[in-house]
């Protein structure tokens, strides 16, 4: 791992869709919040902002230096004064995340803006199309590669190819670079009484989860298994199912003492640092998407990741080449596939009860493989320059 060589300053336009969960608009402002951090300007462009309002509060109001919250409306330039986008700045760096494609009549007026100055076309903007993260080989392939713009008001430019990913033939992870040094000095029993969970000194598992199968069967399991465990259940969806599972079985919601050996502790909607902060604080983390996956990873915990699920049944290949990469244990891919609802013996079950290879997967007992596993991994990465520091080497080339 290295230190990001000083860079200018520049100026970055980052297009922002928000498809499902957040989880795009959450990768993005980490993006944003690094780059403004190591002193550049960011006009971040999403359709859909709200979620900054809890994700990252005063990012909406404008009170994060260096990063300009704008609206992505369509069309682009809805609600702006005459002529704005033919005088807005240009950015040094054009970045559109997980494929979103950049609104056509703002590069025409970014492009004729850059003409109209007397510069050509090697002062616009070096585009990257930021890509989702995988660890298939085809990651490691595509890294980096041109494209050929031939229609549109683009046509003729070339953008770029920028894949995070795990291995060093790829783009890195999202990392800020003192989240080491701030995990270190996380003082857990002060941040879980400071969010109004009663810790006595059970096992912590984090919860943020679509809606898998197996949730009633692993609900049971923690009710049933004789050492204590307090589920700490994030916002949204994670709880709305862990409730309805809970109202359908028993026929009453438990509030945050728990049932049997299972106490519950539901969470309001966290920033992203604290976000951080309750991955560091639990014992296992359950995961989903994008983001969330890169945070457990640093948080060197065990984790159970849920990957997005796609219709043509593409995400279980996705996972068990993640599982690869993390060389997981036997117990710890037995119970992503369990999870994930990619294990042929219960993919899509409703699993009334915890399938056999369920309890033998679930720690404590195979909690130090778990572990060793988890640590690895972040050691492998932390070996590597993260996303930012990639990014920036690779611009600087290409500018």
């Amino acid at each position: 791992m290295t230190t990001p060589p000083p860079s200018p300053a520049l100026l970055w336009d980052i297009f922002c869709q928000v498809i499902d969960n957040h989880g795009d608009l959450g990768v993005c402002w980490r993006l944003s919040a690094q780059l403004a951090a190591l002193g550049h300007r960011v006009r971040l462009w999403v359709d859909d902002a709200s979620a900054l309002g809890w994700m990252a509060p005063g990012a909406l109001e404008g009170h994060i230096p260096g990063i300009q919250v704008l609206p992505w409306t369509r069309p682009f330039d809805v609600g702006m004064p005459p002529d704005r986008l033919a005088t807005l700045p240009v950015a040094n760096v054009w970045i559109e995340a997980f494929g979103c494609e950049i609104a056509p009549e703002f590069i025409a007026a970014q492009r004729h803006s850059t003409l109209g100055r007397g510069q050509n076309d090697s002062k616009t903007p070096v585009w990257i199309n930021l890509e989702y993260l995988s660890a298939e080989s085809v990651v490691e392939r595509n890294h980096g590669l041109p494209s050929l713009v031939n229609q549109g008001p683009g046509q003729g430019l070339t953008r770029f190819f920028f894949y995070p990913g795990f291995t060093p033939g790829t783009g890195g992870l999202l990392r800020e670079l003192d989240l080491m040094k701030r995990q270190a000095s996380f003082d857990r029993a002060a941040w879980l009484a400071g969010q109004g969970v009663a810790w006595h000194g059970e096992r912590l598992v984090s919860l943020f989860c679509y809606e898998p199968a197996a949730l009633g069967a692993f609900l049971s399991r923690l009710r049933a298994d004789p050492r204590p465990t307090r589920l700490l259940v994030t916002d949204g969806r994670a709880q709305t199912v862990v409730k309805a599972w809970f109202s359908h079985q028993i026929g009453t919601i438990p509030a945050s003492e728990g049932q049997g050996s299972l106490s519950i502790s539901y969470l309001p909607a966290l920033t992203q640092i604290h976000y951080d902060h309750l991955l560091w604080a639990c014992d296992l983390n359950f995961v989903r998407g994008e983001d969330s996956l890169v945070r457990a990873l640093w948080a060197g915990r065990p984790f159970i990741w849920q990957i997005y699920p796609q219709d043509d049944g593409a995400h279980a290949a996705k996972l068990e080449a993640f599982l690869d990469w993390l060389q997981a244990p036997h117990s710890l891919r037995q119970f992503h596939r369990i999870w994930n609802g990619t294990d042929a013996d219960c993919a899509g079950a409703a699993l009334p009860a915890p399938p056999p290879t369920l309890l033998r997967a679930l720690p404590p007992a195979d909690a130090p493989d778990w572990a060793d596993c988890a640590l690895a991994a972040r050691s492998r990465l932390l070996a590597q320059d993260d996303l930012v520091t990639q990014l920036l080497g690779f611009i600087a080339k290409k500018r």
